[in-house]
């Protein structure tokens, strides 16, 4: 499936299996699938959820910092591309 890259990770939190991720392309919304790519990451979840400044939001766009629970450890810079079907 075709992938639009729409950021990177900033930040990971261990204890609670967050990514801090910065959005510098397009828009993400709770429902989209996202793949996350680096030197050791390679893995694709879905958003179940995702937060801006610690508030449950809907979306986010481009220029906006968002918080995702994932499944696997995600690290600095590590590229984020949204999955279109």
């Amino acid at each position: 499936m075709p992938e639009i890259e729409i950021g990177y990770v900033t930040h990971y939190f261990s204890q609670v299996g967050v990514a801090a991720i910065q959005l510098t392309n397009g828009e993400l919304a709770v429902g989209d699938t996202i793949h996350v790519k680096g030197h050791t990451s390679d893995f694709t979840t879905r958003v179940d959820s995702m937060q801006v400044e610690h508030q449950n939001v809907p979306a986010a766009k481009k220029g906006e910092g968002i918080g995702i629970k994932v499944p696997q450890h995600a690290r600095e810079h590590d590229k984020v591309f949204k999955v279109t079907p």
